[in-house]
């Protein structure tokens, strides 16, 4: 079990806060569920706890594999050709309601971790909407009512993040809690309001999330740029071996191996995806990545577009980016970062429409927009003898492309076992087709 002794080094200041969500964390069971309970309109609720079965993964690695929610019967073809029930069943777009239990949970959470005028306001004040962009989590803004104040240091509106169904167990929630505090407690991503097992109330900052094609703007890349290597350089209180990469891939193999589906569009999308033989082409990639150098830094393994806020009030300044998400952040290679990063200029995940994505390979960046990239991320950090750039350069080239080969074998076997899992409006069964054909063009191109 992971404990609070973790963060001996970091801040003091937010030992406290910890030590009380750790305790949080001991005392409500992951497998229960908490409901809202309310003496009357508009009254104070209050949370319980329910020892009825979860919908949660019961062990820290384990894979939920629930029956689907909503077979269909065969239906006709859908935007990829093939018989899809997943497109017809979204062809009026993206859910925007939130469903009432939701809401519900959401008001217990705001009344227990924030108190003051959220304890007082009735579930028909309460405010709440969906934020698009999740991919892993539910998102969601709470709000007070325009008419009530704060009565002392509590927000009037928060983001609020239920997790999805993919778990690392509780081991990893602590971990993501602690690293979550330290570096919102650095002045680098948002404050932690509130934990429970279910997710976390996060405080919700003015801000628009940069769209696909911004990645790609010379300024904005470049600060993207000098943002990841200031959070390479940070020293994090966690285990500096690079066991997140390849112990996620072999973790999502063995599940993508014993998954099943009943779903025929399901059932005919994976059947397409097993004919590549994963587990064969997986140790081809540990090879050509083992013979590939690339420094263990802290890494934050997801940044994509969704991930990065631009700050309103700092449109103009150079200072104007915040990266958040930090749910897959660990040591790592310093290379998937830069791979993984690339990737994301492929794939713009606000599309409204069945995906709910779109993807353009011929956005992937070119070599002097890696360049450009690259240099901003070395000088940020200095010290590099002009004699050495040129070859820095180029071997940070290939690093970059061949760790992107991992990041679309990673985030293909992710949306795989998400096809089977998440409740989230997503194509995941597309998204994985097109990252794992993307992975073999790229390869070839490559390599």
């Amino acid at each position: 079990m992971f404990h609070c002794a973790l963060v001996t080094g970091a801040c003091a200041s937010i030992h406290a806060q910890l030590k009380l969500l750790l305790e949080r964390i001991g005392i409500m069971n992951s497998g229960q569920k908490v409901e809202c309970m309310s003496d009357g309109a508009g009254s104070a609720g209050r949370c319980v706890e329910d020892d009825a079965d979860s919908d949660r993964p019961a062990g820290g690695d384990s894979l939920m594999v629930a029956e689907e929610r909503h077979p269909r019967s065969a239906s006709p073809r859908g935007v990829n050709g093939d018989d899809n029930s997943e497109a017809e069943s979204h062809q009026d777009g993206r859910n925007v309601a939130v469903d009432p239990d939701t809401r519900k949970r959401a008001l217990c959470w705001c009344r227990d971790f924030l108190s003051g005028s959220w304890k007082a306001i009735s579930e028909h004040d309460f405010q709440i909407k969906i934020v698009s962009g999740g991919l892993s989590n539910l998102l969601y803004m709470c709000s007070l009512p325009d008419d009530v104040q704060p009565t002392g240091v509590e927000p009037r509106r928060v983001l609020l993040r239920i997790y999805g169904a993919i778990l690392q167990g509780v081991d990893s929630l602590v971990l993501e809690s602690v690293m979550f505090a330290i570096l919102a407690e650095r002045e680098l991503g948002p404050r932690l309001y509130g934990i429970f097992p279910e997710g976390r109330l996060e405080q919700y900052l003015p801000s628009n999330r940069l769209r696909t094609e911004q990645l790609g703007f010379p300024e904005i890349s470049a600060e993207i740029a000098s943002k990841m290597a200031r959070f390479h350089w940070m020293e994090m209180p966690f285990n500096k071996e690079p066991k997140w990469l390849f112990g996620t891939l072999d973790r999502y193999m063995e599940q993508v191996k014993t998954i099943t589906f009943v779903r025929e569009a399901h059932i005919k999308k994976f059947n397409k995806l097993i004919k590549y033989d994963l587990p064969a082409e997986l140790e081809d990639l540990r090879s050509l990545l083992a013979a590939t150098p690339s420094p263990v830094v802290f890494c934050h393994n997801d940044v994509q577009e969704g991930n990065i806020l631009m700050l309103d009030g700092r449109e103009n300044s150079s200072d104007k980016l915040m990266l958040i998400d930090f749910e897959y952040s660990s040591y790592n290679y310093r290379g998937f970062d830069f791979g993984n990063h690339f990737c994301e200029w492929i794939y713009d995940y606000t599309y409204d429409q069945w995906p709910f994505y779109k993807a353009k390979v011929e956005n992937y960046p070119n070599r002097q927009q890696q360049l450009h990239f690259i240099r901003h991320y070395l000088s940020e950090r200095g010290g590099i003898a002009p004699a050495d750039q040129a070859r820095i350069e180029e071997d940070m080239i290939t690093e970059a492309n061949r760790f992107a080969l991992t990041s679309h074998f990673l985030w293909g076997l992710w949306s795989i076992i998400q096809a089977k899992i998440s409740k989230i409006e997503f194509g995941y069964m597309d998204y994985a087709q097109h990252r794992f054909d993307t992975y073999f063009k790229q390869k070839k191109l490559f390599f």
